[in-house]
């Protein structure tokens, strides 16, 4: 059984058919989705999946870094409300984008910092977003993050200075289908050795990053891909396939703080 930490469920490509959506991850063995929310809106929409598909669904909710020049001026309030659903197991996917910028920086700060702040009162962890801003992230970590809030690096692409300035601060990595990708997986292979066992989630972030080993290539990535990019993983951990889905279930399991699937 896998579970798929990182989904772009509400993006109109899954959307318009998320009951096939659904069904093909089932079939593949991926008992469970966590749906990314960007948005305000979005968050909404993923909570009302999650509602339709009960202990296979859950969500976050948070506020993307390109997302945060068009906040509401309640949304941490509107964040905090939704995150009390019982479906809702992280605050994000928050953090910094410095490559694009399509927020302003300060806007980018702003409304990170207040979220790492909304993820210790609640008692959730985050789910971080970066790219080109390093060194920021961890600044406002540092500066904001309480101890007993729990770190995942989604979609993790770095290197290994990257993953260890992030170990520093204990934190978990998401790995996706980039893994799978010869042309600009180095850096990430590089870095594999060094990123503890327990502490790993696959993420497909479907319907982007679509597994370059799944032949014939269908026209998107989802959920029922997952395996794939756990096949390559069992191959650099040199491990069975079966061990590395129920090591990476286990963690992702911990880290949302979610109950084993009873068979």
């Amino acid at each position: 059984m896998w579970f798929d930490a990182g989904v772009n469920l509400t993006n109109a490509r899954l959307s318009k058919d998320v009951d096939g959506v659904i069904a093909r991850a089932q079939e593949a063995g991926v008992r469970r989705q966590l749906i990314i929310a960007t948005n305000e809106q979005e968050a909404e929409r993923a909570i009302a999946l999650c509602e339709r598909y009960p202990r296979q669904l859950y969500a976050t909710v948070g506020v993307h870094p390109h997302d945060a020049a068009g906040v509401s001026s309640d949304y941490i309030d509107k964040l905090e409300a939704l995150a009390k659903h019982p479906a809702v197991v992280a605050i994000g996917e928050c953090g910094l984008d410095f490559n694009r910028n399509f927020s302003s920086e300060d806007d980018q700060k702003r409304v990170f910092s207040e979220q790492i702040q909304l993820a210790n009162r609640l008692g959730l962890p985050l789910y971080l977003h970066e790219r080109e801003a390093l060194s920021t992230q961890l600044e406002l970590l540092t500066r904001y993050c309480a101890d007993h809030t729990p770190c995942l690096s989604h979609c993790f692409t770095g290197g290994p200075d990257d993953a260890k300035a992030y170990l520093e601060r204990g934190h978990w990595f998401g790995l996706t289908g980039w893994l799978c990708d010869e042309r600009r997986n180095q850096a990430l292979l590089e870095a594999l050795p060094i990123l503890p066992r327990n502490r790993i989630v696959l993420e497909t972030d479907a319907p982007f990053l679509l597994p370059r080993t799944v032949r014939p290539r269908p026209k998107m990535n989802e959920p029922a891909l997952l395996p794939y990019i756990g096949n390559e993983l069992a191959v650099h951990w040199q491990c069975s396939v079966a061990a590395l889905a129920e090591q990476t279930t286990t963690n992702a399991l911990r880290l949302f703080e979610l109950e084993q699937e009873r068979s």
